[in-house]
């Protein structure tokens, strides 16, 4: 069990999957999503590079956090693109100084090797892989045993070489059930079926705010997407208002200003030449 006030270790996750826990994880991109996942009891937190601070891993409370190291034209850090194994390892270092507990990376397996020697819990990808959709274009990946095993075969490898789990994203359920079960990896279901090791969803999908395309594996909890067209209304009301008070004259009020006596603004007229008002 992890100790109490503390967040969870590498150690503490691969013991969860030993005892068959199912891990909660979220993918989320502001320091309130973090929070309430940390309050909700969230086990593992997925956020980007670009959106990781101190005040992320602080609002993340004692969530593992899972810190995605940003992919060629998908990103870069601090304005330079990662391209080679040091890149990516200063990157992990980097964001381990702020508090990242593992790191996602979907370069290279020998990129990802030389992460995995110097000590770094990473997480891979396998099945539909976003940052390569050009080769497979957005579907289902594992539903001939042809293309099943080569899913195997890459879970495989990322075990040979070190790697501490992987993404496992939108393959068939018994596929991702027996991968689950026959690999030390932590495997993070997206769209994978019960049988993996986490139910991982987009915290823009629970809460309902999805844009464009929403997922089969997607599961909405509130309808924020109205809330916010109810926030967007009511903030064009308010500027509608704020612009009808400026042209009226009705703002500022006299409680919206800073009053002078009569003497000191009288002394200050007379001071700049302008005589009695």
């Amino acid at each position: 069990m992890v100790a109490k006030n503390t967040r969870p270790t590498v150690a503490d996750i691969r013991a969860m999957k030993a005892r068959g826990q199912k891990i909660s994880m979220l993918y989320v991109t502001t320091p309130e999503e973090a929070a309430a996942a940390n309050a909700a009891g969230i086990d593992m937190l997925s956020i980007e590079g670009r959106f990781f601070s101190s005040e992320m891993r602080i609002a993340a409370g004692k969530c593992f956090v899972q810190v995605g190291l940003p992919f060629g034209a998908w990103g870069s850090l601090q304005g330079r693109p990662l391209a080679t194994a040091e890149d990516y390892l200063r990157a992990a270092f980097h964001f381990s100084q702020l508090g990242g507990d593992c790191f996602y990376c979907a370069a290279s397996y020998d990129i990802q090797k030389v992460l995995c020697d110097n000590h770094i819990p990473i997480v891979a990808h396998v099945g539909l892989i976003p940052s390569y959709i050009t080769w497979t274009g957005f579907r289902a990946v594992g539903k001939t045993a042809e293309e099943a095993l080569r899913v195997w075969h890459d879970v495989k490898r990322l075990e040979a070489i070190g790697c501490f789990g992987a993404e496992l994203e939108v393959v068939p359920d018994r596929v991702g059930e027996l991968i689950s079960k026959n690999t030390s990896l932590i495997m993070l279901g997206m769209g994978a079926g019960p049988g993996a090791d986490a139910q991982y969803l987009f915290a823009e999908d629970v809460l309902g705010h999805t844009d464009g395309h929403k997922p089969r594996h997607a599961k909405t909890y509130r309808n924020f997407a109205a809330e916010f067209e109810r926030l967007q209304q009511e903030r064009i009301a308010a500027f509608g208002e704020f612009v009808a008070d400026v042209q009226s004259g009705a703002y500022p009020a006299p409680g919206h200003v800073v009053p002078i006596v009569d003497e000191e603004f009288e002394s200050f007229r007379a001071d700049l030449g302008f005589g009695n008002s």
